[in-house]
């Protein structure tokens, strides 16, 4: 947490610098400074200015590294450099990126402007943009890199050592060489330690490990991500519905996913994008947030409606119009802490149809068991606070109810919106927000309703 700290410090600190130097009028600090920051550290203090700076420091970078930046910018904040750049600029911007950043760069353009940058790649880099832009971005096949070192399972570690020192530098991130047979089709890796450490004289196919199972390029990204978390991989390969091999994700592909999956879990469930701009212009930041806005006015008036049956009632009792947010309240969050846990045992793979039921049921009993215990400590409250005891009864009840029924719905929900491919993250919390409060509001004043007739 102190290293997380300290380096927030030190970006607030450099933009602080760079804000400074700006206001004096200092442009050639200011891009001294931004030439030796390293791209990422770019790409965040682009992600924590306001527009207007923002567009000043982009104009001031190099363009040689205008490439290395973008692959390091959030969807948002690239989409809006990308439109503003002409097809030479994006050219010279785009030429030194990997084939997977490249990749994920030209699927934000519209289809016009790629078709304008293909035809200048050469031949080898084409293919294998074309074989990466096939898959869907969100599966293996479509966070990929298609640079890889193969070789053949009867050569010798000798021969495979001498082909290595003929290449002026490996690809990024390789752990291991990939092993295939004459069709391409993947046999098995050849780890580098491995390599260096065994006899020259023994073949590929006796120092491999065929212990890893390659990736389906169809896999789904989140999967890919529980795959490399279990094994402990630095990469690992990706094969088509043959067997054959296409390419290799690698660790930091990984982390990417694993960072949007977070942002998408926390994001999500208040209606923002993934990618959403911090610094996002007004109009463009409130209408993403009017239709959030809407959904929730609905169920509010589901709420108040549930509510106005008992007008009379309410009338009759205002002691219930202090206390019936409290019912709505704790169902509310223990409702969210079942939703939860549930969400994420979905996420990483721990519960399914095989084990729901008994989820269901340890929730259920978790909510019947806090439900009579805060009960009484709401109840005794309520029948001290306005001394009527049928009030702190009718209160504990209400209570033991909606606690139990949030928990049913908390662990009910996820696996349910899954099943109409609809993302619980996203709206799971709308959906238990409504029931809570409409059981909760129709319990506690349906009772009282019942009793003070």
């Amino acid at each position: 947490m102190s290293n997380l700290i300290h380096s927030s410090q030190s970006a607030q600190d450099k933009l602080h610098a760079l804000n400074n130097a700006m206001e004096s009028g200092a442009l050639v600090q200011v891009k001294h400074m931004l030439a030796s920051m390293p791209p990422a550290d770019i790409a965040h203090l682009l992600e924590s200015c306001p527009p207007h700076t923002r567009t000043i420091l982009w104009k001031l970078v190099e363009p040689e590294d205008e490439g290395d930046i973008l692959q390091h910018l959030n969807e948002d904040v690239r989409s809006h450099f990308l439109r503003a750049m002409n097809t030479d600029q994006l050219l010279q911007a785009l030429a030194e990126l990997d084939i997977d950043d490249l990749a994920d760069i030209l699927q934000e353009l519209p289809n016009r402007i790629t078709q304008q940058i293909l035809p200048s790649l050469d031949q080898q880099d084409r293919l294998r943009i074309e074989e990466v832009l096939a898959f869907p971005e969100d599966t293996a096949g479509g966070i990929m890199n298609t640079d890889t070192i193969t070789v053949r399972p009867h050569i010798t570690l000798d021969v495979v050592l001498r082909y290595l020192r003929r290449h002026e530098k490996l690809p990024e991130n390789t752990d291991s060489i990939l092993v295939v047979n004459r069709r391409h089709k993947y046999v098995g890796r050849l780890s580098l330690a491995k390599l260096v450490i065994s006899d020259p004289s023994m073949t590929v196919r006796e120092a491999m490990e065929t212990d890893i199972t390659p990736l389906p390029a169809l896999t789904p990204s989140s999967d890919v991500a529980k795959f490399f978390e279990r094994r402990d991989l630095v990469s690992a390969p990706v094969v088509d519905d043959t067997g054959k091999l296409v390419g290799r994700i690698t660790v930091d592909d990984v982390l990417d996913v694993i960072r949007e999956e977070a942002d998408h879990s926390l994001l999500g469930r208040v209606g923002l994008e993934d990618d959403e701009d911090t610094f996002a212009p007004l109009l463009k930041s409130s209408r993403r947030r009017a239709t959030w806005l809407g959904i929730n006015l609905m169920t509010a008036l589901l709420a108040s409606f549930v509510i106005g049956l008992f007008q009379s009632t309410i009338q009759q009792v205002v002691a219930l119009a202090v206390l019936m947010p409290i019912v709505a309240s704790m169902g509310g969050i223990a409702g969210t802490q079942t939703l939860t846990l549930v969400i994420r045992g979905i996420a990483l793979g721990q519960i399914g149809s095989a084990n729901a039921y008994w989820v269901l049921g340890r929730e259920l009993g978790v909510g019947l068991l806090n439900g009579l215990l805060w009960s009484v400590v709401v109840g005794v409250t309520a029948a001290w606070w306005f001394n009527e005891a049928l009030l702190g009864y009718l209160m504990g009840c209400a209570l033991v109810i909606n606690l139990v029924v949030a928990a049913g719905c908390g662990a009910l929900i996820p696996p349910f919106l899954n099943r109409l491919r609809i993302d619980p993250a996203i709206a799971g919390g709308v959906i238990l927000t409504t029931v809570t409060d409409v059981v909760g509001f129709f319990v506690f004043l349906g009772l009282a309703a019942l009793f003070y007739q």
